[in-house]
């Protein structure tokens, strides 16, 4: 017989399957490894780390292209004089701490604001080569680091003059939340700049101090070891064919103290899109470090051992009965019947078939005994029927059964949660300051987008429409972010415009710069506008693209990401909306009422965990706080995500039972499908073929397709077929050839 023919190989197969299932099942449904923490918690602080690293890097990218456009505009125009042009710089942005012009023919220093700029560090590879003019981390006498940007300054008849600014590598300012803190680290694992941690002096007892400087150790230990693991290449550090933050990112622990461990995310600066020009941020080598001391997570109870081993027992008992119905039912009376049949079509013909009693092989079975009747010369006599006749499909209905007893239970019934499962209340805070920091994320990107304008604005000057369209054209080529750009006259006429068309801009002076529109139409309208000086009421308006809105609220770990306006109506989201289309559900309204009461300064973000039914649900929101011009817009970010999505031991045991339940029924599907594929099927063919030729059909050539036992019992029909035609050739001979000798003896 092959290898792999006949019965006894899916019969093994299933028992093999089976107790490896039984493994599986101990080791999955048992008590999970010792983690100090659940993985959702470890992987929620891996997140609030990218989002650090994507708030610093938008903000030194930003303040880079800020300084590298206001330089080519003040280029593009007539000389203006240095005083002036740190004027109109810090009019215009408040992000550097210092700035200098210097020229570069005599290396004076022609103006200055802000705090002072050493300038020890311009030497020739800071102003040429390869690397000229690149940002720079420069350390002031005070100890502190600060990023040095510089551009050019160059007209026809000037001396060329060095625009420098500088400003801190301070942690972005994002909410932190109770007991984070955060950390911006350099290359060699240095700490340039830390948030979130209390002053010493304003601790109470010396049991906090002591835990303050725990935390501290801690904060520079997992900060040396996050420099060192960020080196690794982005694609390299990460599972083959996962995606998602394009830089290198993780989460470490570290030790313990007073029952709480310190766990630590990193996340290295990045580029946005790769296949985009590269981040100047990102070649800095930053690596930014989140911090939290979390309670340690407890060991489970033992009897989850105990349930594991249980349901592997059970497993493995159900296999055994179920191997045996199929030994009992299908093989034996199978292999019995080839060594009857392999004995018939050798010639022994003198004992009788010893039938099976039950289904197909009963049938072939007294098949089998009224040919070796009728070819012994025996009267054919009725042959007792079986005593059960159920087909070869029962056995193996009954072994799915079997299995199914098993499966259903574990796979649907056993470590099913509901809505009273526990949620780590890290998991609400991180969504509640994840939800605020991508608000603060939104709201400074609609405070750049209305700064650009005020800057394009100011070199809109008297060369006419035609010049103002020019320059929109190039504004709108360098900025993505807007969709259309048009120049509004106090009338409400467009006197020059660029993009697709533009909408209505109303000049009243009581509405806010930034402002929404479109009001029942299919796409909201964001414009924002910036009075052109000296232009006799015209105003430069721009229109963003809700897409660009969408694509700073999609992060993963988040859920659901919605940005609503005063009334609760949805202006963006991470997925598919209606245009101003209300909150599901009355909770998440009531979660965004209660974020907009003002408390104290003002309003405050709010999470929620919210429990319907069997759901569990965490939920966020974020009204816009701060400063800029778009802090009294009126919109709130609002989050939510199904918890049943979180990595705690709760689901996970829910999800274990489905893929050992899943496992199981894929095992069964596999043996018994094989079962009847290569044995009943054949052997109900065979039963048909074998009850034709004892009816006396010699004509039907018996072909076996399969060589396992199945297709040997076909070939010995095959065998017992071609001698019962001869006989009856010889029969037949004999009556003919009998008159014609008797009448020859007659004469």
């Amino acid at each position: 017989m092959p290898l792999l023919g006949g019965i006894r190989p899916p019969i093994a197969v299933l028992c093999v399957l089976l107790l490896a299932l039984a493994g599986l099942t101990a080791k999955i449904l048992g008590p999970t490894e010792d983690a100090v923490a659940p993985q959702a918690v470890l992987s929620s602080q891996r997140y609030f780390a990218e989002d650090g690293a994507i708030a610093l890097r938008a903000s030194i990218d930003e303040r880079v292209a800020d300084l590298e456009r206001t330089a080519a505009a003040l280029n593009a125009g007539r000389a203006v004089k240095p005083g002036r042009v740190l004027s109109d710089l810090g009019r215009t942005y408040q992000k550097w701490t210092g700035t200098t012009v210097v020229d570069l023919e005599s290396g004076e220093v022609l103006a200055a604001r802000g705090e002072h700029l050493p300038l020890g560090w311009l030497d020739q590879d800071v102003l040429v080569g390869e690397r000229a003019l690149t940002p720079r981390m420069v350390r002031l006498e005070t100890g502190d680091v600060r990023l040095m940007t510089m551009a050019l300054l160059d007209w026809a008849d000037r001396p060329q003059q060095l625009l420098i600014a500088s400003s801190s590598l301070s942690v972005p300012a994002i909410n932190l939340g109770p007991f984070r803190s955060m950390s911006v680290v350099a290359e060699d694992g240095e700490v340039l700049a830390t948030a979130g941690f209390e002053q010493a002096e304003a601790l109470n007892s010396d049991q906090e101090r002591k835990e303050l400087s725990f935390l501290h150790r801690q904060m520079t230990r997992l900060a040396d070891q996050a420099a060192v693991r960020t080196e690794e290449h982005p694609v390299r550090a990460k599972e083959p064919g996962s995606r998602g933050y394009p830089g290198v990112s993780g989460t470490l622990a570290g030790g313990e103290y007073n029952g709480r461990v310190a766990l630590a995310g990193y996340a290295s600066l990045a580029s946005a899109d790769p296949e985009d020009e590269p981040s100047v941020a990102a070649g800095l080598g930053l690596t930014v470090v989140a911090l939290l001391p979390v309670v340690e997570q407890q060991p489970e109870e033992p009897g989850r051992r105990l349930f594991g081993l249980a349901a592997a027992g059970a497993i493995v008992l159900l296999g055994l009965v179920a191997a045996t119905v199929l030994w009992t039912t299908v093989q034996r009376p199978l292999l019995r019947l080839f060594l009857e049949s392999r004995r018939l079509a050798r010639g022994d013909l003198s004992r009788p078939v010893t039938i099976p009693r039950r289904g197909e092989a009963h049938r072939v079975g007294v098949a089998l005994e009224r040919l070796r009747r009728r070819l012994n010369g025996e009267e054919e006599a009725s042959v007792p029927a079986g005593k059960v006749r159920i087909g070869a499909r029962g056995p193996l209905v009954v072994t799915g059964v079997l299995l199914l007893l098993w499966c259903v239970p574990v796979g649907l019934l056993l470590n099913r949660t509901d809505g009273s499962v526990s949620v780590p209340a890290t998991m609400v805070n991180d969504q509640r300051e994840r939800t605020d920091l991508i608000a603060d994320r939104l709201r400074r990107a609609l405070n750049e987008a209305q700064a650009d304008l005020v800057s394009t604005s100011r070199l809109l000057g008297d060369g006419g429409d035609d010049a103002a369209s020019r320059l929109l054209e190039e504004t709108l080529v360098k900025h993505p972010r807007y969709q259309a750009l048009s120049l509004v006259a106090p009338d409400g006429s467009v006197t020059a415009r660029a993009g697709a068309e533009p909408h209505p801009w109303s000049g009243d002076e009581k509405q806010p710069l930034v402002r929404v529109s479109g009001q029942g139409g299919k796409v909201p309208v964001v414009q924002a506008g910036a009075p052109v000086p000296d232009g006799d009421g015209k105003v430069l308006v721009g229109e963003i693209r809700v897409e660009f809105l969408n694509s700073l609220l999609a992060r993963p770990g988040l859920g659901e990401v919605r940005v609503v306006d005063a009334a609760g109506l949805t202006i963006a989201a991470s997925d598919g909306f209606r245009a101003f289309e209300e909150l599901p559900g009355e909770a998440l309204r009531g979660l965004v009422r209660a974020a907009g009461v003002r408390i104290g300064a003002g309003p405050v973000e709010n999470g929620l965990l919210l429990r319907e039914g069997g759901r569990v649900t965490v939920a966020a929101a974020a009204p816009f706080s701060g400063g800029g011009v778009a802090a009294d817009i009126g919109w709130t970010v609002v989050s939510r995500q199904d918890a049943a999505g979180f990595q705690i031991t709760p689901y996970e045991r829910e999800d274990r039972g489905v893929l050992a339940g899943l496992l199981g029924l894929a095992a069964a599907i596999l043996s018994l499908g094989w079962i009847h594929l290569v044995v009943v099927r054949p052997l109900r063919a065979l039963a048909t073929g074998a009850e034709r030729l004892a009816d006396g059909d010699l004509k039907t050539v018996l072909y076996p397709r399969y060589h396992d036992e199945v297709g040997a019992v076909v070939r010995s029909l095959e065998l017992l077929r071609q001698r019962a035609q001869s006989l009856r050739h010889d029969q037949a001979r004999r009556s003919t050839d009998a008159p014609s000798v008797a009448g020859a003896g007659g004469r």
